[in-house]
């Protein structure tokens, strides 16, 4: 089943890219870069009408988003690997539920946060008072996180799987955006357990 990944760097496929290494899946890379408007010729735009990578195209059929991507690598190849859970299982609904959550809840967080004081956004535009909030919004999903992984070493149990992967993905670029999960020990040790991995330090690195 031949796999081309879409992509370009410091990007939201990045975690996509993570994945396939981790999966071990074989695949063609196409890197993109931003400035040049790529994205929004037309053949890439029949790929994926948002302009944006990630992209998957599989036997010529191309498919966008990050997270379903990632949720689909982990049913056809996660399953086999011992990386995904069976459909059939208990484990499944806990990874669709943080997996989803993660890229619903904390995703809209970190946008509104990006872009109250990223550094692409205009001056005019940026807003400490909103930056404070969503850090303490943030905070609070870091701690809803630190409850669950009680007594857990990773997300679903004892193993590492992807949704450690996805969530310990949104976590990172949360922190790259000035939130602290200090003082939060269940947080802190799984995401350093998640960023010791070999794969981890290839791809972020």
């Amino acid at each position: 089943m031949p796999i081309v990944l879409h992509t370009a760097p410091m990007s939201s496929a990045i975690p996509v890219e993570h994945a396939l290494l981790e999966l071990d899946v074989p695949h063609e890379r196409v890197v993109h870069d931003f400035t040049t408007g790529e994205l929004r010729e037309p053949e890439y735009l029949a790929l994926n009408p948002n302009a944006k990578v990630p992209t998957i195209v599989v036997d010529g059929t191309p498919m966008f988003e990050a997270l379903a991507i990632m949720q689909w690598l982990g049913e056809r190849y996660g399953v086999a690997r011992k990386l995904w859970p069976a459909a059939d299982s208990p484990q499944r609904l806990q990874a669709m539920a943080w997996t989803t959550w993660a890229y619903v809840e904390m995703g809209a967080v970190n946008k509104r946060l990006n872009f109250a004081g990223g550094d692409k956004t205009p001056p005019e535009l940026r807003h400490p008072g909103q930056v404070e909030h969503c850090q303490a919004e943030m905070r609070g999903l870091f701690e809803i996180l630190d409850n669950h992984l009680a007594g857990r070493d990773h997300l679903l149990g004892d193993e590492f799987s992807l949704a450690d992967l996805i969530v310990g993905s949104a976590v990172t670029y949360a922190t790259f955006c000035g939130v602290s999960a200090e003082g939060l020990t269940n947080v802190e040790a799984w995401l350093a357990r998640f960023h010791e991995r070999p794969t981890f330090k290839q791809i972020w690195s």
